[in-house]
């Protein structure tokens, strides 16, 4: 089978242009004059590509690469190939990060899946929907009644955007994705089968059956937020669930309703956030970690993969297990249990 390039890059620059983009110095220049066609792991990278290193555990890969040049902590310049290209950053990857966007800018967002501009003739769009000048929506999409799209956003192939909703300019709706009863602002990123907006999970449980409760709030999704694949997020019992400015959430998350996820924070896959719960800003939290409702998590608090939190995390701390508790708690319990299995019970003397 061919090889098919999806995302080829927009520009072949010089080392010294990739330096530039970067902010990183480069070493061993070899020919000033030659051009990099792309970026490429350490194994797989040819002459013309760049590739980087920034986990020591790949020192075996870097002592072979063919890549033309390579992009590297100065600390770690000595493991490179003697005479290699270097471009020395002391944030590799966040230094790729920034080469990358501008060679494969196509690759930053969900573009329109069939490539074409405009709203097409096999997508519903009521008449009161209001769309600003550059929206793009494809085939199948459906846009209610009082909708708001701005300038420069995509709703892609069978997404549904329900009355009154808010979406913001440039912002990427993917395949799929509903979006109900929220607003959401600019440059935010909802991939393909996101479910934004739906009941919250509201009930008043009794001996004779569980009785609906409406959930009558919003989702507030604040400006360059990006929602992973196929992730949840309910709408408000009776105040708004809100994500903050710049948070990242992973594929197959779940947030309940009335949440509150602070800015910048990062939501890891299969995560899931009760009711009520408050994540302040800079909050990590690991795959598959579970937080109960009605909790704080203060800010740049990290709730370890796995977990299962049944507490408030003050500001700052690292917590981990099942029930988690403080980190250095968690590996002093681990240490003592180790010791313990250790220990030969009765009868077990003489045994080997």
């Amino acid at each position: 089978m061919a090889k098919v390039d999806f995302f080829p890059a927009a520009l072949q620059p010089t080392l010294a242009e990739l330096a530039a983009m970067s902010g990183s110095t480069a070493k061993n220049e070899g020919a000033p004059e030659q051009r990099f066609s792309g970026v490429a792991p350490l194994d797989l990278a040819r002459p013309d590509n760049l590739a980087f290193f920034e986990n020591r555990r790949y020192a075996a890969q870097l002592a072979e690469t063919r890549a033309g040049a390579i992009l590297i902590a100065p600390s770690d310049a000595r493991l490179a190939p003697p005479g290699a290209a270097l471009l020395l950053n002391p944030r590799p990857y966040h230094a790729l990060a920034a080469i990358m966007a501008q060679l494969y800018p196509s690759a930053l967002r969900p573009g329109a899946v069939s490539g074409e501009g405009g709203v097409s003739k096999m997508a519903s769009v009521d008449p009161s929907a209001r769309l600003e000048p550059g929206v793009v929506v494809e085939a199948f999409a459906v846009i209610g009644p009082r909708a708001e799209i701005g300038a420069g956003a995509v709703v892609g192939p069978n997404a549904v955007i329900g009355s009154d909703v808010r979406i913001g300019r440039h912002s990427s709706i993917g395949a799929g994705a509903s979006i109900l009863a929220a607003l959401i602002g600019d440059r935010v990123i909802v991939h393909p089968g996101v479910r934004i907006g739906q009941d919250g999970f509201g009930f008043a449980m009794g001996p004779r059956g569980h009785h609906k409760a409406p959930q009558i709030g919003r989702v507030i999704v604040q400006d360059d937020v990006e929602i992973g694949a196929n992730s949840t997020i309910d709408r408000g019992a009776n105040r708004d669930t809100i994500i903050g400015e710049g948070t990242k959430i992973d594929n197959l998350v779940q947030i309940g309703h009335n949440v509150v996820v602070g800015r910048h924070c990062v939501i890891v896959a299969q995560a899931g956030v009760a009711g009520s719960t408050v994540l302040e800003d800079f909050v990590a939290l690991g795959g598959q970690a579970g937080v109960a409702g009605h909790l704080r998590l203060g800010a740049r608090a990290q709730l370890a993969a796995c977990s299962g939190l049944m507490h408030d995390i003050p500001a700052g701390e690292q917590w981990l297990g099942v029930p988690a508790v403080p980190a250095r708690e968690a590996f002093r319990m681990h240490a003592a249990l180790k010791k313990l299995a250790a220990r030969k019970g009765p009868g077990e003397a003489g045994k080997e």
